[in-house]
């Protein structure tokens, strides 16, 4: 497996990002492959927890669309991430359309969320959600949690900007991010940091467990 950025710093690439977008609408090439590879690992990681195993295939197809209409993308560098975010997430639900799978939001347990425990930081979701296992774990959560938590630790966008992508207001976004959060480390916990017995089937997508 290629190297991985770390998620949460995505941020610190911005400026280098904005700048080769503007590169890339002048028609440089190489710029366009930079701002590939600083945004493609966590529109990813984003993408395998929507639609698991075809998260590659529905990436090529959100690709070709942020290829094409980039010149009409206005913004910095963390608007592009949010832009290309929001093209895979179309990408992402039409695939699960037309494989007739559409997401589903299981209903939030409540009291589990609310049970206290060594794990109920976010610190150890935060340092694994990178991980394969920790993706398979994030589509255990509740589609609006699991959402939440993709697109703010994972694609590396702000409250703001993962609200627009999701059409909801940020105050909701960032409740979603801060429960999936917290039961995703309360999950790592659980099972060790090893991702066994969580989940025998890792192409389940989003919103689909329970």
């Amino acid at each position: 497996m290629g190297q991985r950025r770390e998620p949460r710093r995505a941020q610190a690439f911005d400026g280098e990002l904005g700048a080769a977008v503007v590169r890339a609408q002048e028609g440089d090439e190489a710029a366009f492959a930079v701002a590939y590879r600083i945004v493609q690992p966590g529109l990813l990681g984003y993408l395998r927890g929507l639609v698991g195993g075809d998260a590659e295939d529905v990436a090529s197809d959100a690709w070709l669309e942020i290829a094409r209409d980039l010149g009409r993308f206005k913004g910095d560098g963390a608007g592009f991430r949010g832009w290309t975010a929001t093209i895979a997430r179309h990408r992402a639900l039409d695939h699960l359309r037309r494989q007739r799978v559409r997401p589903r939001a299981s209903a939030l347990e409540q009291d589990a969320l609310e049970l206290p425990g060594t794990y109920s930081t976010h610190d150890q979701a935060l340092e694994s959600i990178s991980t394969e296992h920790a993706l398979d774990l994030v589509r255990e959560l509740p589609r609006d949690q699991a959402e939440a938590v993709l697109l703010r630790v994972v694609v590396g966008l702000d409250g703001p900007a993962a609200a627009r992508v999701l059409g909801k207001r940020p105050g909701a976004v960032r409740t979603a991010a801060h429960r999936g959060l917290k039961r995703l480390a309360r999950r790592l916990g659980a099972d060790g940091g090893t991702g066994r017995g969580v989940t025998e089937d890792g192409s389940r997508t989003l919103g689909e467990s329970k």
